[in-house]
């Protein structure tokens, strides 16, 4: 790829002073977590707080239909909206009469508090059958209270459960200050994602949970490699302070990390305009989260490395640093 010019301008080495301007940006980052904390449970309204949930966690109606022809989902949400439902969520899937999924809709919206549910339903339907031909309905649930709130509290233990593994996995790999500082690092990313959908008004839904599990697995993969280059360069140069070896972990990993990232952010733009609405939040979640994530790796958990301690060791060290390394480095 040396021919494409765009990749000449990536400076192949870099020297900068991230531990410098680290406790800066940890008071930001702290800040902002207490600020997207504060957005995500105010009002502390069951079942979401601050959070804009969808049918998933507030409770609803599911309606699954196929029609004889390819469905418009622009226009069964436009109908099923016509309705005052509230939030309306419509997406394809496949089924086993139609393995493309074009002709399969599943409807979710949320189920009026005045009136029928069943007669609600009923007027969908028939509006939907008007509308769209002869529609074979595969099902129709009403998701409960109870059902809604097992959803959200299923989708939160299964996030505690992913970052407590990580803990663990980071723990028997690297040791106890690096899983901590992973773990912060994964928490200041998850808080940080759950602000985002609290400010920006975002449904969230069970396809935001499935993206703050693919954040937390991107962002401890991005980790990982930079403390694993820590504790190399630990082990390499034991007499050199511990913020240059920090510093020259990072920016030795850096290109990676920034590379890793723009191409996921590049595919998820992609998705976010061209994948509709329904896909929409998820790509928006997935690109905050890799910014966020590729931004903790660098300035919380190296860092954090600097306030909770490493042992080094008691052998000497076996080599000085390069020439071209043990200069003065420029600020970020």
């Amino acid at each position: 790829m040396s021919w494409w010019p765009l990749i000449k301008l990536l400076p192949q080495k870099t020297n900068l002073r991230f531990v410098s301007v680290a406790p800066i940006l940890g008071a930001i980052s702290a800040l902002a977590c207490v600020a997207s904390l504060f957005l995500t449970l105010y009002p502390l309204t069951p079942p979401c707080g601050g959070l804009n949930c969808g049918v998933d966690f507030r409770g609803g109606t599911v309606l699954e239909f196929t029609a004889p022809q390819p469905v418009d989902l622009g226009r069964v949400r436009s109908l099923a909206g016509s309705f005052g439902l509230g939030d309306v969520s419509v997406q394809n899937y496949a089924s086993p009469t139609d393995p493309s999924g074009l002709r399969s809709v599943s409807l979710r919206f949320q189920t009026p508090t005045d009136g029928s549910p069943a007669a609600t339903v009923t007027r969908v339907r028939s509006t939907l059958t008007q509308a769209l031909g002869a529609l074979t309905f595969s099902r129709t649930d009403v998701v409960g209270p109870a059902v809604s709130s097992e959803l959200l509290r299923n989708g939160v233990i299964a996030l505690l459960v992913a970052i407590a593994l990580v803990l663990g996995y980071i723990w028997f790999r690297f040791g106890f200050t690096f899983g901590v500082g992973a773990v912060t690092a994964l928490a200041h990313d998850v808080i940080l994602t759950f602000g985002l959908f609290a400010a920006t008004g975002l449904e969230f839904d069970l396809n935001s949970i499935a993206a703050i599990l693919t954040i937390i697995g991107y962002s401890i993969n991005d980790k990982v490699v930079a403390l694993d280059r820590v504790r190399e360069n630990l082990r390499k140069y034991k007499k050199m302070p511990l913020g240059e070896i920090i510093d020259l972990s990072v920016n030795e990993t850096l290109s990676r990390t920034i590379i890793t990232g723009f191409t996921g952010i590049l595919a998820l733009m992609v998705l976010a305009i061209f994948g509709g609405e329904e896909l929409f939040p998820f790509s928006v979640a997935m690109i905050f989260g890799i910014v966020v994530g590729t931004y903790s790796s660098v300035y919380v958990a190296a860092p954090l490395l600097m306030v909770l301690g490493v042992r080094r060791g008691d052998r000497d060290a076996a080599e000085p640093l390069p020439p071209s390394t043990s200069a003065r480095v420029a600020r970020p």
